[in-house]
């Protein structure tokens, strides 16, 4: 089911986000509902509290590069993560980023190059997971999202600013 993306500024984003104890049939369902919200938005990733749900899980599908450019992304290949903690971060890295919960809006933003990520899955076992790549970066941004931050916090004073006068501008003009 395609759930309703939160749309900053609202509330809810900055919520931290509450540890997941119970690994069942409403998570399940959760995990699915994100996977079929991120994919119809066009997305790589999303967390829970981007569909209004502040529990500490998130999901990234990269897609695979298609016949004539388009992309796929099979259901398969999604990472679902359950209660993720960074456990090794190093490097720097500036990539462009975008996110569902502020449509239309790609910035440069600076992270750690490299990622160790400890998570948990759909039936509660344990993973590790690292990368120095798009997906290092992507479950960063992700993460972001469980501590109740958005991609746009880690923007200059000026290009911030810059920001939430068009964003407001847009808001107000029905836009967003």
């Amino acid at each position: 089911m395609i759930r309703e993306i939160v749309v900053y500024p609202d509330k809810r984003l900055k919520l931290i986000s509450k540890e997941v104890t119970s690994f069942d049939g409403v998570l399940h369902d959760l995990l699915d509902d994100m996977y079929d919200t991120m994919v119809a938005k066009n997305g790589v990733g999303l967390a829970a509290i981007q569909v209004g749900v502040d529990l500490r899980v998130l999901i990234i599908n990269i897609p695979l590069e298609g016949k004539e450019g388009v992309h796929d992304q099979p259901k398969e290949n999604t990472l679902e993560m359950i209660n993720p903690k960074i456990v090794e971060a190093d490097g720097k890295k500036k990539f462009q980023e975008g996110c569902l919960s502020i449509p239309g809006v790609y910035e440069d933003i600076e992270r750690a190059k490299h990622v160790k990520v400890v998570y948990f899955d759909r039936e509660g076992k344990e993973h590790t997971i690292e990368d120095d790549d798009f997906l290092a970066i992507a479950m960063q941004h992700e993460m972001d999202h469980l501590e109740g931050k958005v991609f746009i916090e880690k923007l200059s004073f000026t290009k911030r600013k810059k920001f939430e006068k068009e964003w407001k501008r847009k808001l107000k003009e029905g836009k967003i």
